[in-house]
């Protein structure tokens, strides 16, 4: 699917008049004399939508709570303009990749947004319960975001969870169950187009036919088909909430599971949630509440054992030989001696070897030898969140709040390691093991804020002051290790053997502790609903910066002018409303580790001398680990945002955002001398980098008696460029592949990790076409190449080719994400339709082994070149390749990651009201959920939605995502 947009705002605003693209919700009008005004929540406190002078993205539980995802912050994805979320893996209980308006790092700092629960920062909400989310703000511009001041940069994301409220005692079910299966698999060659292959790229090097007659090994084994099963999937969620004038509670317990569509018995992904929030009115002039929640996982992932394309189950199944049988049952078709190991893994159903393959191997393996070697082997991790608060109301109009935040995780893994054999290079057959890694880790903070709001007259006035103190990183770990049990299998496997401490490994470890102090202010100002002000600072100051730069100031400013409430502004039914806004910020990035300013002292630099008397002595040395930076500093994001929202035509609302983000101080590490002496490199502030573009939503809802619609939708364009590197560096290569070396790098003027190689310019038909491509001196450019290998681009003009001729190839970031959402209902049936996607970027296909000559090849390989004419885009056969056409980057490994994705459908009824009141219930709505149906693109990998936290777009055998029917029902008492 070839996607192709403008960059000019007059095209983008055709395009959101199509049901393609539309924006966020508004509220239902209630009456023509009645409205709603909606609040949206803002650092340490809401305020009206209506006047908001900052870009701010907002989901309600309404909007997520038909949403069937695994993970919370995957609500997001196509529902926030200028967020985008791609998740990064199929794998159960995988997270997913947040960007908020680009990236700001290099790498040192990570570029995830900040995640504040409840006023709790935490590392990410894939421990949260979705149900229990009241809403989402994603604070996306510099004046919204300044109020978080250095940890700001990245975006910020408000998670807020749901309260009791006044009223009798409500109970809710929700939950669903389904099956998943993948809805893709690679067109891979089957035993005899393999064996055909070989034999051909073996003669192109004149070197003997590996196989006699191609022919007769037939279709050969489909080794996807042994490692993709269909998985199931459910959850179940039951809360429970009520109040009085005086306290008010919610409470909720929720079930998740799901199975891996890739060797489900080795992938798979459980939760269990509760949670308990209170708030309770002592007095007119006291209040005081409470959040908690309790996480625990438990998971086991293809994901956990470096699926990549140097091994794993998926990496197998693409690499692997058709000609090798998945389960050996007649020993005359295979060599015997691969198979006289006495650890050789069998199949436990039928006594007989998993085959192993004689053609490749290294890292690659029979998959379902690895699906039994790694039973029994998980994850763990145990958290807990929560906070209590105390709101003192003193005097009319303020408000003193204090409020003591935590966040207890203990996290880890135990597996068994049994005596295997699965190849010559993958076995273990001396001793079995077992081994286990605990964690935990303790942060706190306190937060103290007094709040003063008034309105007199024409003028309204929300003043903020405040102070916190946080804690990161109180953590400490531990390994153990035992080898050599009495035991052949996980489920016998136990510490409490009476083992040899030689046959024991042990260690401990402690975390770096960190913290930082804050104060912070803001002013809220509104003159009639007419002229909008808002102004915030924040002094933070911080353990991991230098000595010369422990604190740093973040100031911000916003204004807005609801151009619509002017006395001018005649009512009109075209344009019913319309405001004005702007604003600037400075934010900061402290995401990076700590005693990065600081230079360690090592041991191991010794030195030896000889005495007077021929004797050798060796006296332990210790030097400097680097150099020390005490300038080291935060990573600065200035940020300026202008936009327009407008109702019109009754029914549209429409909001149009233009922003700029200027990066500066990024860390890196730089080189230095080999005579300075310090073995590690140190950190500076040297890198800066641009992230600007344009933000659109439009949304249309109209209600007709018995049916009604809602359409919405958002639009988002990014243009990210590098602006400067450490002085003398042309780029920096920040990935690599296999032999090839450095894919993607940094460099000035160009997207952050772009891809760079080689540029192919065809192939060569015939000899005198490689005869014919010479320098000004009349050499041959390519003097090993052969007919059928690619004609390289001499990019620099140098007259020879090699690694200075990579050029600029594409980018890895997504220049355009957008998705959109149809609800219909009609009396009490409801369709909803969610469909998401991202266009602009180059995704680079890795799935092959490079070192591996018989390793397996996609069907592509079938259109190579074998002749003059014959094609001027696939190269010959070949396994010794003089020509680099596979083992040098170029512009043949990337595809375009243009895709469309029809997310969800779903259909649901709910029961009439007479029905439920007989029952006893206030509701009961059942529906059916299609997830991951359709994706529109011309990607050949699994999945075109490619992640890896910061290196995008570079697919290792990428676990694609489940194509899911789920059957659901919603029961509200």
């Amino acid at each position: 699917m070839n996607l192709k947009y403008s960059k000019c705002l007059g095209l983008a605003a055709v395009l959101y008049f199509t049901a393609n693209y539309s924006a966020q919700q508004v509220k239902d009008t209630v009456t023509k004399e009645t409205t709603i005004e909606e609040v949206v929540v803002i650092g340490y406190g809401t305020q009206k939508k209506s006047n908001v002078t900052g870009a701010i993205s907002s989901l309600k539980a309404s909007d997520i709570e038909d949403m069937p995802a695994g993970k919370p912050e995957q609500v997001l994805q196509g529902r926030a303009a200028g967020v985008s979320v791609v998740t990064n893996s199929g794998q159960p209980g995988s997270t997913a990749t947040v960007r908020v308006r680009g990236v700001t790092s290099f790498g040192a700092g990570s570029n995830d947004p900040l995640w504040v629960v409840d006023g709790i920062v935490v590392d990410g909400i894939g421990w949260l319960n979705q149900s229990d989310i009241e809403n989402i703000e994603v604070l996306k511009d510099g004046a919204s975001a300044a109020i978080y001041g250095v940890s700001a940069a990245k975006g910020v994301v408000l998670v807020t969870t749901k309260k009791g409220s006044k009223g009798k005692l409500s109970l809710n079910y929700n939950g669903f169950f389904g099956v998943g299966n993948a809805s893709r698999k690679l067109d891979l060659l089957n035993a005899t187009q393999y064996a055909t292959i070989m034999n051909e790229a073996r003669a192109n090097d004149g070197k003997p036919l590996l196989f006699s007659n191609p022919s007769s090994y037939g279709e050969g084994t489909d080794w996807q088909n042994l490692i993709f099963n269909s998985a199931q999937r459910e959850s179940h969620e039951v809360s429970v909430s009520s109040g009085s004038d005086k306290s008010t509670f919610y409470a909720s317990f929720g079930y998740y599971d799901q199975q891996g569509i890739v060797l489900r018995d080795v992938s798979y992904y459980k939760r269990l949630n509760g949670r308990i929030n209170s708030t309770h009115k002592v007095t007119n002039w006291l209040t005081v509440g409470q959040t908690f929640a309790y996480t625990h996982t438990k998971s086991e992932g293809v994901n956990s054992y470096s699926n990549t394309e140097y091994g794993g189950p998926l990496s197998s199944a693409i690499n692997l030989d058709p000609i090798t049988p998945g389960i050996v049952n007649d020993m005359s078709l295979v060599n015997p001696a691969h198979y006289t190991n006495p650890y050789i893994v069998r199949d436990p159903r039928t006594g007989n070897p998993y085959g192993i393959s004689p053609y490749v191997q290294q890292e690659i393996t029979n998959p379902l030898g690895f699906r039994d070697i790694a039973l029994g082997q998980y994850n763990y991790s145990d958290d807990f969140v929560g906070n209590a608060f105390v709101e003192i109301k003193p005097v009319d109009h303020f408000t003193l709040r204090s409020t003591m935040n935590g966040k207890l995780s203990y996290w880890g893994s135990q597996g068994f390691t049994p005596l295997f054999y699965l190849s010559p290079t993958q076995q273990n057959t001396v001793n079995n093991r077992l081994n286990r890694v605990s964690q935990k880790k303790f942060e706190w903070s306190t937060e103290n804020t007094l709040t003063y709001q008034n309105k007199f007259g024409l003028h309204s006035v929300s003043a903020l002051v405040g102070q916190g103190y946080y804690e990161y990183d109180i953590s400490s770990g531990s390994s153990v290790t035992y080898v050599g049990l009495p035991i052949t299998s996980y489920q016998d496997a136990s510490f409490n053997f009476d083992t040899p401490t030689s046959n024991i490994t042990a260690s401990a470890w402690d975390g770096i502790q960190a913290h930082k102090a804050s104060y912070f202010g803001r002013l809220i100002y509104d003159f009639d609903n007419r002229y909008l002000l808002t102004g915030t600072i924040r002094r933070d100051g911080s353990s991991r910066f230098g000595a010369n730069n422990h604190w740093g100031n973040f100031p911000s400013f916003s204004l807005g002018w609801n151009v619509s409430n002017e006395s001018f502004w005649k009512e009109n039914k075209i344009i019913n409303s319309l405001k004005l806004r702007g604003g600037y910020g400075v934010l900061g990035n402290d995401n990076f580790a700590n005693f990065m300013y600081a230079s360690f002292v090592q041991g191991g630099n010794n030195y030896t001398f000889i005495d007077a008397n021929g004797i050798t002595h060796v006296t332990s040395g210790y030097a400097p680990t680097t150099l020390e930076n005490p300038d080291l500093h935060w990573e600065e994001t200035k940020q300026t945002n202008i936009a327009a929202d407008i109702k019109f035509l009754n029914n549209f609302d429409l909001t149009v955002d233009f922003y700029q983000k200027k990066t500066t101080d990024i860390l890196r590490q730089i080189s230095l001398p080999g005579y300075i002496g310090a073995t590690n490199k140190p950190w500076r502030n040297i890198g800066d980098m641009n992230n600007k573009g344009i933000e659109t939503s439009l949304g249309y809802k109209k209600q007709w008696n018995d049916f009604g619609i809602s359409v919405n939708g958002n639009f988002a364009y990014l243009k990210n460029e590098i602006t400067k590197l450490e002085d003398g560096l042309k780029y920096i290569d920040v990935v690599g592949f296999q032999s090839m070396g450095a894919i993607q790098s940094m460099q000035v003027g160009y997207p952050y990790s772009s891809f760079w190689g080689h540029q192919t310019a065809g192939i060569f038909q015939n000899q005198s076409e490689i005869n014919s491509y010479v320098n000004s001196t009349g050499q041959l450019l390519q003097p090993n190449a052969k007919p059928g290998d690619f004609r390289w681009v001499d990019s620099n003009g140098d007259g020879k080719i090699d690694q200075s001729d990579r050029a600029y190839l594409g980018n890895s970031l997504p220049k355009y994400t957008f998705g959109f959402t149809v609800n219909l209902n009609y009396k009490n049936f409801d369709l909803m339709v969610f469909a998401q996607g991202q266009a602009g970027n180059k995704i680079f296909q890795g799935l092959r082994r490079l070192d591996i000559p018989n390793a397996n090849f996609q069907t592509a390989v079938l259109d190579r070149w074998v002749g003059e004419g014959s094609t001027n885009s696939t190269p010959r056969a070949t396994q010794d390749d003089p020509n680099h056409n596979l083992t040098w980057m170029s512009d043949y490994y990337l595809q375009k990651g243009d895709y469309l994705r029809i997310k969800l459908v779903q259909v649901g009824y709910t029961l009439p009201k007479d029905i439920t009141q007989a029952l006893g219930t206030t509701k009961i709505r059942f529906y059916v959920t299609g997830e991951n149906l359709f994706t529109f693109t011309k990607y050949t990998g699994f999945d075109p939605e490619i992640a890896g936290g910061d290196t995008l777009g570079v697919d290792r055998a990428y676990y694609p995502q489940a194509r899911t029917v789920l059957f659901g029902a919603n029961v509200q008492f």
